[in-house]
């Protein structure tokens, strides 16, 4: 058989498939592309056999055909032609062709149905009852993702705690992230869903769908194992983690009563420094609060090197000095850097931080938590 599709349009479709393909898989055949063309219509399908990742565009053809092309060859390959119409003959031999001009270019190919099963949405089996659908900006999503994104467990003894929760409440939708040491919550009230339940959406479906969000609004479904986002022309369904997810609000203090406010921007200009000079075992970074100044400071034992910076605070508690992680503080600063100032809240050098924007956004309340690390002296 054979089709034909503009070139340019066909990039387009596959840089947005592109990322759906695994970087380390020990089944091969998920190293490519599903080619499904039917009535007119190319669908091209990327998946993990977790998640699967699929666009459209129309093709001109005349019969309908399901093959698996290797992904990487087949997208540089597109990516590299100039503007033009590209001819597609798809040969019984296990062979296609691509022709452009006096060019021509020779890819093998699989069956259709040697590529593992797709899943759809809603899943088989699923009770209508069970799945719900909700309407948000992509904007939206893409700031919540985003600031909760880093906080993610790499841990698989955490299983939960391998994907961002999103809990859907009446008051609200809740995105939270923590890996034990750091927790990222972030509520907006500008949505009421109609049902209250929380899912957990693993990290890569979470990576993929921040590549592709745009302005548009994201419709997502959710069933007890799926959910599926559709923006425009795409479709990422993925299976959820099926654990149950921890108490975040029990590990949110509620006493602390200690308050430092600080410019956002010029802190973390400061911890990349400290970095530079935090210990490579212990990575640690020491706060040493005083009413209207903080230092902070880090020191490599180990090659004898140190450093220390001062810069203006304001400070209402008993003077402080406390440790962290120097990496975890420069994450949670460098991801709430659309703030000017920021408030960190203190009880004490042992105890779990609050860390939050001095002026929230309308409709939106950020909140991260750090727990400090100790210190030598």
């Amino acid at each position: 058989m054979e089709f034909k599709v503009n070139s340019k349009e066909l990039e387009k479709l596959l840089t947005k498939i592109i990322p759906g393909i695994p970087p380390r898989t020990p089944v091969n055949i998920l190293e490519n592309f599903l080619f499904d063309i039917s009535d007119g219509v190319l669908t091209v399908y990327a998946s993990d056999m977790e998640m699967v990742l699929k666009s459209s565009i129309n093709v001109i053809c005349e019969s309908n055909k399901q093959i698996v092309v290797p992904a990487k060859l087949f997208y540089d390959i597109i990516r590299n032609l100039p503007d033009d119409t590209l001819h597609f003959t798809i040969k019984d031999n296990g062979k296609m062709t691509l022709k452009r001009g006096k060019s021509e270019y020779t890819f093998s190919y699989l069956p259709g149905e040697d590529f593992p099963e797709i899943p759809s949405f809603p899943v088989t089996d699923t009770n209508e009852e069970d799945i719900h659908e909700i309407v948000i900006n992509g904007v939206d999503l893409q700031e919540a993702l985003d600031k909760t994104v880093f906080a993610i467990s790499k841990e698989e003894i955490r299983a939960a705690m391998m994907g961002v929760l999103f809990d859907f409440a009446k008051d609200g939708i809740r995105f939270i992230a923590t890996d034990g040491h750091r927790l990222s919550k972030y509520h907006h009230k500008g949505y009421k869903p109609d049902f209250v339940d929380q899912y957990i959406v693993p990290e890569r479906a979470i990576s993929i769908i921040l590549k592709i969000l745009s302005e548009r609004d994201v419709k997502i479904f959710l069933s007890k194992t799926h959910i599926e986002f559709k923006l425009d022309d795409m479709e990422l369904i993925t299976r959820l983690i099926g654990k149950k997810y921890p108490d975040y609000n029990t590990v949110i203090p509620l006493e602390n009563e200690f308050e430092m406010k600080i410019n956002t921007k010029e802190l973390l200009g400061v911890v990349k420094r400290m970095i530079l000079f935090s210990t490579t075992g212990s990575r640690r970074v020491k706060f040493s609060i005083e009413p209207d100044n903080v230092e902070i400071s880090a020191e490599d034992v180990e090659v004898g090197t140190s450093g220390k910076e001062n810069i203006p605070c304001s400070y209402k508690g008993e003077p402080l000095s406390i440790g962290f992680n120097t990496q975890y503080v420069n994450d949670i600063t460098n991801h709430i850097t659309d703030q000017e100032e920021i408030t960190f809240k203190f009880s004490s050098p042992s105890k779990a931080v609050i860390i939050q924007p001095v002026k929230a956004k309308e409709n939106v309340d950020i909140l991260m938590l750090l727990m400090p690390v100790r210190l030598n002296n």
